[in-house]
């Protein structure tokens, strides 16, 4: 019989929760961001550098999602018992996203009109096509994984063609939701659901931290090793890449210097993008092997409760926003209940934050965010309850 080990009896490893900790805060400038008014990536360096930092949140997370899918797995006897639990997990974080999560983002109710698949929705996703997966040998999963991340560009050569092939309609609604993202009506005529992060190549990132998780059971001079080296082969590959300029999100004509040199294409994720994201991952990984202090352990503390930092964060930011509204505007604007973060009306004129504000708030939020998140985590530590494994 297949084992029913809780998730709370594996082995944690410091360096990995450390990694996720400072993704999920980094996370947080982004969130924060949204509900500032201020635009995603420009004009000015300051704003460019808040978004570009917190591009290296999703490739984390989504990869280390897949190497903690391994860890938890190898306390089982069967490969069927981990392939369940993924499959409920995945499909609690698609709920989630469609209810729990939009309502945080809008504070509306206004779900005949918006509907909205993140980050949350995608991983959920990944899990549930990760436990089909997990039956493979996992030098396959692996090598299925990198195939994905690395070659998903070549269809960036087929646009035009692609473009004419499906017609005035463009992709049908499972090609959405498989790479090429967009909006459609669920059912043909219910609420529409607009898609921001789409299946590949995420699916393929999540395989691929699944086939490294082999890698976190080493001795950890071992896995400090190839961990630097594995940051700084793919962080020398994104710069050559970027060099060429000719695979893998070639820059479009006008874009040169620095900045554009670093704007790489998140929707969907291109292979230069996740190569600036996961090497510096990676790096960060290796040196987290050796570092102590109350700050780490602060850090490592988020990385331990990440789905429920998440579920928490983006309503703790969002009443943080109505606040600031209301200090400086002497009302709650109406447009912090539109429908965020990806389809909100236009920004009311004068609500945009300064960036001192923006990381003020950001601040303020990460401070009162850190006592419940201790609580929680102690609560895990000394409970077994099973519901505990699904957040």
């Amino acid at each position: 019989m297949a084992s029913t080990a809780n998730p709370q009896l594996v082995p944690r490893i410091t360096s990995l929760d450390f990694v996720r900790g400072v993704a999920m805060i980094l996370m947080a400038i982004d969130h924060v961001r949204v509900y500032s008014g201020l635009p995603a990536g420009g004009p000015t360096p300051g704003i460019f550098f808040t978004r570009w930092i917190t591009h290296f949140v999703a490739p984390a997370f989504v990869f280390l999602a897949g190497t903690a899918a391994y860890l938890y797995g190898s306390k089982f006897a069967e490969r069927a018992a981990l392939s369940k639990f993924l499959v409920v997990r995945g499909a609690w974080l698609v709920l989630l996203e469609l209810t729990v999560i939009r309502l945080a983002w809008t504070f509306n109710f206004d779900f005949a009109h918006y509907m909205l698949a993140g980050v949350i929705w995608m991983i959920g996703w990944c899990m549930i096509l990760l436990a089909a997966a997990v039956y493979l040998p996992i030098a396959i999963i692996g090598a299925i994984g990198v195939a994905i991340v690395a070659l998903h560009n070549i269809m960036d050569f087929f646009a035009g063609p692609l473009a004419k092939a499906f017609g005035e309609n463009g992709p049908n609604w499972l090609l959405k939701i498989l790479y090429f993202g967009g909006g459609f009506e669920l059912g043909g005529s219910g609420p529409p659901l607009l898609i921001l992060f789409v299946i590949v190549p995420w699916i393929g990132v999540m395989m691929a931290g699944y086939a490294f998780g082999p890698v976190m059971k080493m001795p950890a001079d071992r896995r400090r090793s190839l961990c630097l080296k594995l940051g700084v082969a793919l962080t020398v590959l994104f710069i050559l890449l970027r060099g060429l300029d000719v695979y893998g999100d070639p820059r479009p004509w006008g874009g040169h210097g620095f900045l554009a040199f670093l704007r790489t294409s998140k929707y969907p994720a291109s292979l230069s993008f996740l190569l600036m994201t996961l090497g510096p991952m990676f790096i960060l990984l290796a040196f987290a092997e050796r570092w102590r202090g109350k700050l780490v352990d602060a850090v490592t503390m988020f990385g331990r409760v990440p789905l429920f930092y998440y579920l928490l964060h983006i309503p703790v930011i969002h009443l943080a926003a109505c606040i600031v509204s209301l200090i400086r505007e002497g009302r709650v604007n109406p447009w912090l209940f539109g429908n965020h973060p990806l389809a909100p009306p236009r920004v009311p004129e004068g609500h945009a934050w300064s960036l001192s504000l923006l990381y003020l708030v950001f601040a303020v939020c990460v401070i009162a965010l850190y006592f419940p998140c201790r609580w929680f985590e102690r609560l895990r530590a000394t409970r077994r309850w099973p519901w505990l494994s699904y957040l």
